[in-house]
């Protein structure tokens, strides 16, 4: 239902569009065509195959016009870039790409191999870098940047200039191990299933080591 009222929404050109690109992509995912050699493919498919490469070509002709003069204005500012990102010539970034993009990918598993032959793939690859270049500008790209970096064990060697090598050197201390050592006058201790040396915050502790 929130489909259909997004719908209502689209110009009608749009809409029109968006049909025609997914009938093109009905017509080139058939149940038949799992497996075949490359080359074998009947004509009707590789008619279809070509008119998707004509399609993604001035698709992505149309957003390489758009997306340069885009930037330019989003640049000025943040509510210069919100505005822009809202337009109407913005439609078809959040709409037609998006889909395309992802109908391309299920083909790919589907049957890399008439993909191939269609050819639309590597137009795609020339949008990278405006698309790069623009969402570049999208307030708050650096926390969510450093967000998506922040994987346990990489924040630390990144931003502290610790060596990766910690993370190789994780060895299994067994409990026997963790026994003999701190019999030595060392101060492991176990949380969560993962040792901790704690004999350095031992000697600094005021609460002395019958607590800890």
């Amino acid at each position: 239902m929130d489909q259909e009222l997004y719908s209502k929404e689209r110009s009608a050109s749009l809409d029109l569009l968006l049909r025609f690109q997914r009938l093109l992509i009905s017509k080139l995912y058939p149940a038949d065509c799992v497996g075949q050699v490359p080359n074998t493919y009947s004509p009707d498919l590789l008619g279809v195959g070509s008119l998707l490469k004509k399609y993604t070509a001035l698709l992505c002709t149309h957003i390489g016009d758009i997306l340069p003069v885009a930037t330019s204005i989003a640049s000025t500012s943040h509510r210069h870039f919100a505005e822009v990102s809202l337009s109407s010539v913005f439609s078809v970034l959040g709409i037609l790409l998006p889909e395309l993009v992802v109908s391309i990918v299920l083909l790919l598993s589907k049957n890399a191999g008439l993909m191939q032959e269609a050819g639309a793939i590597p137009l795609l690859a020339g949008l990278l870098e405006h698309l790069d270049r623009f969402n570049h500008l999208a307030p708050g790209k650096e926390r969510d940047d450093n967000e998506d970096l922040a994987w346990p064990g990489i924040m630390g060697s990144f931003f502290t200039g610790q060596s990766c090598r910690n993370n190789e050197e994780v060895t299994l201390i067994r409990k026997a191990d963790l026994e003999n050592h701190n019999k030595d006058g060392g101060f492991w201790t176990v949380i969560d299933g993962k040792v901790y040396d704690i004999k350095d915050f031992q000697t600094q502790s005021l609460t002395g080591s019958s607590i800890l």
